[in-house]
Formats: structure tokens, C-alpha cells, sequence
């Protein structure tokens, strides 16, 4: 990644209240284009909220998203034409469906057939499971091949920005390091931008050049793998040290 790219997407000072509870607090960060940026802080520290107030998923109450220079302001069902892909958490993949047909979910706005087969061959290249396996209903896959599938179904929308939520949670090890090296491969080869929500710190500190530690709300650390490796603020987030304690307690992700 190049450093000198210029900010594509950020939020300023951006603030989600769930009724008194403040889920994100004046949160500002930014992601250049072609980078990998991770937003890691324990439970509750309102990692997730950040991905839904960009989708317009979150009762926002004060602050902006910019993207590409301008306010985002598009509805929800219409981000995706901006160039922006959101895969959320839970492996949501149509089970009723095959494996094609739920990729072909992906680009339903699109209305050019030929521009539709050549993403799907592009996708089904970067993933051979799915390419083996693309007449087989969903229901019929391991939970790690239908977080491939959901990750695939994203990048049929031929997003400049995918943002990944929590990726590899409820999977084994072994499949927890095909995803990270999915992620990376889309972000080197594809050159797409990514944001990921990850709770396995070591994992993809491996993966991003930089990366965002969210506490109660607040960004209080920035920086590269390496600058979060050589400093204590994910001991001092997960033991709570990082801040003081607001008055309004933690609850579990939004």
C-alpha cells in the first residue's frame, strides 16, 4: 500500500447512541485507498457499529461519513452502487439456494447478463471451493466454505471498499488462516480496499497495514501492526485500562 494514496473513506467524529447507551463517542478514522485497515477493541467497544453507521445500519446522532471526497448519503440498499460491499457477521448465505445463484445475489441491480458471468468466473476463480462446488446448494457447505461464499457474494458488486465484519468468528483454526489469506489476496490482487472487524488480534495483525483499537466507544490507538505490537494498548482495552469508565456501563456489540 502506499502511504501517500488519499483518504477514500472517513468518519468524523461520528457518535451512535442505542437509547442512553453510547456506542460509538466522536469516533474519526480514515481508510486510504488500497490499504487494509482492521478496527479491533474487546466486547462492546462498538467495533461492529462502526461498519453499520457507514451502511446507514445505526441510529447516528452526530457526525459524517465521507466517501470519495463528498458525504455518503446514499440509503442503505443503494450503498453498493457507490462502490461499497458490506459482508456482516453470521455467515448469512442463502441456504435454499446453490452456490451460484447466491453469488448471482450479489449484483442483482445489474441488469448487463455479460458483465454479470465475467464477475462470477472472477469470483469463482479466487475461490476454487466455490468453483467446485457452484451447483451445490449452500446448505450442503462447511461454515468456513459459506464464509467464503458470503466474502464471494460481496465481491460480485465489484466493490472498491469491502468491509468485513467479524469474518472468522465460530471457525476452526485451520479455516480461521484461509480466510485471513482470502482477505489478503483480494486486497493485493484485487487491489480493493478493506476494512475488517476482527476479534483474532494476532491473526490479522498479520493481514493489514494498519488497524484501529476502539474502547467504550473511542478510537485510543492508531497505527501500524507493528506500532500496536510495541505498545500496551490492547492489554491496558481488554483489561480496562485504556480509559476511564463512562457512567453509562458496556453492553455487548451492537
Amino acid at each position: 500500500m502506499d502511504a501517500s494514496n488519499e483518504v477514500s473513506l472517513e468518519l468524523r467524529d461520528i457518535a451512535v447512541h442505542y437509547g442512553a447507551v453510547r456506542a460509538l463517542d466522536g469516533v474519526s478514522l480514515g481508510v486510504r485507498e488500497g490499504e487494509a485497515v482492521a478496527v479491533m477493541g474487546p466486547n462492546g467497544a462498538g467495533k461492529s457499529t462502526v461498519l453499520k453507521a457507514i451502511m446507514g445500519l445505526a441510529p447516528v446522532v452526530a457526525g459524517e461519513v465521507h466517501w470519495r471526497g463528498g458525504r455518503l448519503e446514499a440509503e442503505t440498499h443503494e450503498i453498493v452502487r457507490e462502490g461499497i460491499c458490506f459482508v456482516p457477521q453470521g455467515r448469512r448465505v442463502f441456504t435454499h439456494l446453490s452456490i451460484e445463484e447466491n453469488l448471482e445475489m450479489g449484483c442483482l441491480y445489474l441488469a448487463d447478463d455479460e458483465e454479470k458471468r465475467r464477475r462470477l468466473e472472477s469470483v469463482i476463480e479466487l475461490f476454487p471451493i466455490l468453483h467446485e462446488k457452484r451447483g451445490d446448494m449452500a446448505s450442503q457447505m462447511s461454515g468456513g466454505q459459506q464464509q467464503m461464499l458470503a466474502i464471494g457474494r460481496g465481491l460480485m458488486g465489484a466493490p472498491d471498499l469491502l468491509l468485513l465484519d467479524e469474518p472468522t468468528l465460530g471457525l476452526a483454526p485451520i479455516v480461521v488462516g484461509e480466510v485471513f489469506e482470502k482477505v489478503r489476496e483480494i486486497s493485493d490482487r484485487l487491489d480493493t480496499t478493506v476494512m475488517i472487524v476482527e476479534h483474532n488480534i494476532k491473526g490479522v495483525l498479520e493481514i493489514v497495514d494498519r488497524a484501529y483499537v476502539l474502547d467504550k466507544g473511542r478510537v485510543v490507538h492508531e497505527g501500524t501492526p507493528e506500532s500496536i505490537r510495541e505498545t500496551n494498548v490492547l492489554t491496558d482495552v481488554f483489561l480496562g485500562r485504556a480509559q476511564p469508565d463512562r457512567d453509562d456501563g458496556e453492553i455487548d456489540e451492537p
